[in-house]
């Protein structure tokens, strides 16, 4: 089983800084991108950035130029850094991986966070 844990939530004033991590961990074979999705009151799921094994990364528009992603390969670990925060950031924050696992190797699987909270004052 893999499991993933998120860390790094809080609440902060609009124009702040955080930084999320999430570790992946168990019988990984291997890890084939991970990312950051959130969620806001009230509203669906949206993605917020994602980065590939070979470093590639995508982000959501909203987020361009503030969030960063990225990941230590050896720690089995992604970060999302965000800085210049808004109100309109404020969301529970969910670690995805799309893992190959000992019981998956054809077909590797979605596997997700608890969720952290991010809460940004005005």
């Amino acid at each position: 089983q893999a499991q993933l844990v998120e860390s790094g939530g809080g609440l902060v004033q609009a124009g702040g800084s955080l930084r999320l991590s999430c570790a992946a961990s168990g019988s990984i074979l291997r890890i084939n991108s991970m990312g950051w999705y959130r969620q806001a009151p009230g509203k669906q799921r949206e993605f917020v950035a994602v980065i590939i094994s070979a470093g590639g990364t995508n982000y959501a528009d909203s987020v361009k130029g503030r969030f960063t992603v990225s990941r230590d390969n050896a720690k089995n670990t992604v970060y999302l850094q965000m800085n210049s925060l808004k109100p309109e950031d404020t969301a529970a924050y969910y670690c995805f991986a799309v893992l190959t696992t000992p019981t998956n190797k054809l077909k590797p699987e979605n596997y997700w966070g608890q969720g952290t909270q991010v809460t940004v004052s005005s």
